[in-house]
């Protein structure tokens, strides 16, 4: 149901801004404040948030009955019909609600620019980006967000320990991202946070690799990112796993990934950057000699979406506070011959943080496990 506390926040951070209208389109923001998780399609469908607070919603009919269920009677739901497409919805709607021409209107980032440039066009309204405007918000978890990350974090080291015993040379990519699915769903998932990548060898030199035709080899590494949702929260996890015994170059460099990662976990605490995380464990992979095949940020925050702020890079001053979840995440790719990632998320609490993930991060030969 509408949470009016958030609605009366955005309101706030509106006026503010000197914007009149802030239109949500179908996204996380959306189920933020108002539990409405939607399918996304081609028919515009948003919340509308006026500067005074009230709402009122743009709804095609076939979505009628999912904004019933989570919005109060006193949200108007101007409905449209398919031959009929939005524009007659959106004029009565910006007619009966007051909104005269020259409004500024702000659109979230799930407003595809064809309908914004709709709604600029036929009601004559400025339009200005509100992609971060429940940023400060979401970035912030309370008890029961913090709850379900939680469990999401602990379903995820679950599903890959019992996993173990199924990561055999002769696998294919194909089925151990097949197994893990269905782990996940044995073990109480409620959905995934995106598409697993599931990289051995080589192939995961290639940070967000997206094939599955690879063939675990005899002596071979396979890299695991992945992550599941219980009650709209994500998890997010990678571990390179070995199948037998590490070479002193794969151990050599696994260490110094193992290294990066600890220390930035350990560079986490109230009041510090952003980037200053990202310097602590970024510095230690510069300094064994592989910065050049470190070259992507540390981190990014987690929530109801799997990438949302805070992002720990470089350049980024943001302040880190109590409740801020996001992943810590280094990685060494040297193309053609091996990528090794390891990833936690963590909670910044008080005095420091609380990963949220506990597999080991030393090296895992899966043929130990039967």
């Amino acid at each position: 149901m509408l949470n009016r506390d958030k609605i009366a926040a955005v309101a706030a951070d509106m006026r503010a801004r000197g914007v009149d209208v802030f239109i949500i389109g179908t996204s996380t923001d959306l189920e933020y404040v108002s539990g409405l998780a939607m399918h996304d399609c081609e028919r515009f469908k948003a919340l509308f948030v006026k500067a005074d607070g009230g709402t009122f919603c743009l709804v095609p009919h076939i979505y009628l009955q999912e904004f019933q269920s989570g919005m109060p009677d006193t949200t108007p739901l101007y409905v449209w019909e398919d031959h009929d497409w939005f524009y007659s919805a959106l004029a009565r709607a910006f007619e009966e609600q007051g909104i005269p021409a020259g409004a500024k209107v702000a659109v979230n980032d799930s407003v595809r620019a064809v309908d914004a440039i709709e709604v600029a066009g036929r009601q004559k309204v400025e339009l200005v980006n509100g992609w971060h405007y429940l940023d400060a918000m979401r970035s912030h978890k309370d008890a029961d967000e913090a709850a379900a990350m939680l469990r999401a974090g602990q379903i995820a080291d679950e599903a890959l320990t019992a996993l173990l015993p199924f990561i055999r040379p002769g696998r294919t990519e194909r089925e151990l991202k097949r197994r893990l699915l269905d782990l996940f769903e044995e073990k109480g998932a409620q959905g995934i946070s995106f598409t697993p990548i599931v990289a051995r060898g080589a192939n995961a030199a290639m940070a967000h690799y997206n094939k599955e035709d690879g063939i675990v080899g005899d002596h071979d590494t396979v890299l695991f990112d992945f992550g599941c949702r219980y009650k709209g929260y994500c998890s997010d996890m990678t571990r390179t796993l070995f199948v037998g015994e590490a070479t002193e170059e794969e151990r050599t460099l696994y260490e110094i990934v193992r290294r990066a990662q600890a220390a930035g976990e350990a560079a986490v605490r109230p009041g510090v950057t952003s980037q200053e995380v990202d310097r602590a464990a970024r510095r230690v992979i510069e300094e064994a000699g592989y910065g050049a095949y470190f070259n992507n940020r540390l981190g990014h925050g987690i929530g109801l979406a799997v990438h949302e702020t805070p992002y720990i890079m470089e350049g980024n001053e943001q302040v880190l506070e109590p409740g801020m979840t996001f992943s810590i995440e280094p990685g060494i790719y040297i193309p053609g011959k091996i990528g090794i990632r390891i990833e936690n998320i963590v909670l910044v609490t008080d005095e420091g943080c609380r990963p949220l993930n506990v597999f080991p991060r030393e090296i895992v030969n899966v043929l130990d496990f039967e």
